[in-house]
């Protein structure tokens, strides 16, 4: 039995970039980093007894605002600096299949902080006092306490979380493929 060494796709060698920048690197691991805190929190909120929940909402949702808030900046970035295109020898449907898992991602990953911070306005817990952001920067109050709302807005949290959950799975399944199994280096472009 014959091991191969080379890798199945050689990757381009055109002329184009085909790393992202450093700060793109940045953005990505730092997004990575606040979520591989946020969807585990928010996963066990709810196993949590009432008396000790409090410490975990303030990590759970100081992670949720400053993921907004480095994707926000991580979108600005893309706007300046273009990410590499697709090496050629990519078929366009892996290329359709992660545009639209990371349009997917960037989405939520917007989306489920504010689904987050109106869900804990409506219940009556703004980010003050034990949970305010980052442990001592208060945001306004800006809605009365309206459990159905709550409710509401707390069922599409949850589901927003558990398809960011399906999308990390789809990116990272996709990183893996390309990195182990078609051996092509676009894992080797964002590390």
């Amino acid at each position: 039995m014959t091991v191969m060494t080379e890798p199945l796709v050689q990757a381009s060698t055109s002329t184009t970039p085909v790393e992202y920048s450093t700060l793109s690197k940045w953005f990505h691991w730092v997004t990575v980093t606040l979520l591989a805190v946020a969807l585990p929190v928010g996963f066990v909120i709810d196993h949590i007894k009432d008396a000790d929940k409090m410490p975990f909402y303030a990590i759970h949702e100081s992670a949720g605002v400053t993921i907004f808030v480095v994707v926000l900046l991580r979108l600005v970035w893309r706007l300046v600096r273009r990410p590499p295109p697709l090496p050629e020898h990519v078929p366009a449907i892996l290329g359709k299949v992660a545009n639209g898992v990371h349009h997917a991602l960037y989405a939520l990953l917007l989306l489920q902080p504010i689904l987050g911070f109106l869900a804990t306005n409506a219940w009556g817990f703004p980010l003050r006092g034990e949970t305010a952001y980052l442990g001592f920067i208060d945001f306004p109050k800006f809605m009365e306490t309206n459990e159905d709302v709550a409710a509401g807005l707390q069922l599409f949290h949850t589901i927003g979380a558990w398809t960011i959950l399906v999308l990390l799975v789809l990116h990272i399944g996709g990183a893996v493929f390309h990195q182990a199994i078609r051996r092509d280096g676009l894992l080797l472009r964002m590390i």
